[in-house]
């Protein structure tokens, strides 16, 4: 049944994940540590990946679990603000709705995370580029093999799959479970 094709592909691509928990246990401490020190965590992507980093930073502004009642942490999408977007890529360029706003709001010693299934939006890239200038440090939730993007970021944890639905939902797995374990850290 084609149905049980693809929840078994699902599965076996999250269960692939284990194989990243260095990558994922860097994340943690990355994100956490960032945040201790009073700095801000952007995180974009184009698409589906847009969707999910707003989701991840509404997670992370409210909060992830029911059962914690904590402050808010800062996590910006840079996806959110539909009018900044447009303006920006009909008055430069598309590829730089992502890095125009970390160049006004980016600090040293920020985080970026991007997600891209490819590793090849060109946004990512310039975001990626801009982020590096500024010294703010780069986490890729990356697919396939990584795509361009990765020699952009401090850290990578790259999706094993090609398949996009497939890595998307991976990525989804990784932000719930990474946000929980800063979250738990945090509140410590």
């Amino acid at each position: 049944m084609h149905l049980r094709k693809n929840i078994n592909s699902s599965i076996e691509t999250i269960n692939n994940l284990s194989n990243l928990s260095k990558e994922i246990n860097l994340a943690i401490s990355i994100i956490y540590k960032t945040i201790k020190k009073g700095n801000k965590v952007y995180i974009c992507g184009n698409g589906g990946s847009a969707g999910e980093a707003q989701h991840f930073a509404a997670e992370f502004l409210v909060r992830l679990n029911p059962k914690r009642n904590r402050k808010a942490y800062p996590i910006i999408s840079l996806a959110m603000d539909t009018s900044t977007l447009t303006a920006c890529g009909n008055d430069f360029n598309f590829k730089y709705i992502f890095s125009r706003s970390l160049e006004a709001l980016g600090k040293k010693g920020d985080l970026l995370i991007v997600l891209s299934t490819s590793g090849n939006s060109q946004n990512i890239i310039e975001a990626l580029k801009a982020a590096k200038k500024r010294k703010i440090n780069c986490l890729s939730l990356l697919g396939s093999k990584g795509g361009k993007a990765k020699k952009f970021s401090k850290l990578n944890i790259i999706v094993n799959s090609d398949n996009v639905a497939r890595i998307q939902e991976a990525h989804l797995f990784l932000g719930h479970f990474i946000l929980n374990e800063v979250e738990k850290k945090l509140i410590s």
